[in-house]
């Protein structure tokens, strides 16, 4: 019983780790475009960035740099490294009970 436990709560923990990588995957990969200039008419650019702007709802505008390209990567860069800090911190934690 106990094994199945354990290998159920490293199933979970994989799964939150996969996730936090995945959103900072799409938020990263927003600022990468954004600073490339993608094409904004792109489906896949908009889709990016329409994820990217939900994900990152909480501190896109947090910051008030002069420079446009300051303020999305301050703003979206803390959003992908707090979504991972924290998915891989619960991960971590699961991991170990």
């Amino acid at each position: 019983m106990s094994y199945r436990n354990r290998s159920g709560s490293n199933s979970a923990s994989t799964v939150i780790a996969v996730v936090a990588d995945v959103m900072a995957v799409i938020i990263g990969l927003w600022i990468l475009m954004y600073l490339l200039d993608a094409n904004r008419a792109n489906d896949l650019v908009q889709f990016v960035h329409n994820v990217a702007a939900w994900l990152a709802g909480w501190s896109r505008d947090l910051f008030t740099f002069d420079e446009a390209w300051a303020r999305v990567v301050a703003g979206y860069g803390l959003a992908a490294v707090v979504y991972l800090f924290i998915g891989h911190a619960i991960a971590n934690r699961m991991h170990r009970h």
